[in-house]
């Protein structure tokens, strides 16, 4: 299937490693020229080298930091006019909801929430003028379903949601469309690290939660990246052109509800 993404230009946050990364190495491969945008372009860099080189050439390496304000205008200004933006904010420190200080939740809103929605209004008008973008927003399963112990990233990414659902319909009139993909147990470094948490909080070891987070799967297993990352490309291609203020989930079953 064409996804009708050959010289489009994509802007991904995020994507130095895990999610992120392995969506910037799925657009580039479809044919978009990608600014791989993360703190650092080490880590950026390095995966990038292992693409074939035709692909290779349509990555390139940007830094922003999603906690600094300054920094998302200079990417936004660096950017310039883009016909897809993946926004990836990443996830917050574990932890329940009281132990969370006003700073924490602050911080925290300012990285997954305002500087996102900042980035947003500033490449949007572009593609308002062009009648034809992607906006896709990398959110949670616990949008849907809570996740313990994730008091921050549930709270934050709810507010997300509503300001996904309320921007798609202003913008569904111009042919740009919006939309949040929701990772259930994606095999990722985030993953492992919250398996390690979680382990600690319940005195055992981070394979028995590990396993234990697969049995509670339908699929049985965590998800591949790039599982993650072709649904990703579909929602911000030529294809998906109907698709849009959709939450859709790539979790294998995971979240229950209708």
């Amino acid at each position: 299937m064409d996804l009708g993404l050959d010289g489009k230009r994509a802007l991904v946050i995020g994507a130095s490693r895990g999610l992120g990364a392995a969506i910037a190495a799925t657009l580039a491969a479809e044919g978009a020229e990608v600014l791989a945008a993360s703190r650092t372009t080490e880590r950026t860099e390095a995966w990038r080298d292992t693409l074939t080189p035709a692909v290779r050439d349509r990555v390139r390496p940007m830094v922003v930091d999603l906690a600094d304000a300054a920094s998302v205008d200079r990417a936004a200004e660096e950017a310039g006019a883009v016909d897809v933006l993946v926004g990836n904010a990443g996830g917050p420190r574990p932890g329940p909801v009281l132990e969370m200080t006003r700073g924490d939740w602050q911080s925290a809103f300012t990285m997954m929430a305002a500087n996102h929605f900042a980035l947003v209004a500033a490449l949007v008008p572009g593609m308002k003028a062009k009648g034809w973008g992607r906006v896709l927003t990398i959110g949670s399963s616990a949008i849907e379903q809570p996740v313990p112990n994730l008091a921050l990233s549930n709270a934050i990414r709810g507010a997300v949601a509503g300001w996904n659902k309320t921007l798609a319909g202003e913008l569904a009139p111009h042919g740009v469309t919006v939309n949040i993909i929701l990772p259930g147990r994606i095999h990722t470094e985030r993953v492992d690290a919250l398996d390690s948490a979680n382990a600690e909080r319940q005195g055992k070891t981070a394979d028995e939660v590990a396993a234990a987070s697969r049995a509670s799967i339908p699929a049985g297993r965590y998800g591949d990246p790039q599982e993650f990352a072709d649904v990703a490309a579909f929602l911000v291609s030529k294809r998906a052109s109907y698709v849009t203020g959709s939450m859709v989930r790539v979790d294998g079953g995971m979240i229950r509800s209708i």
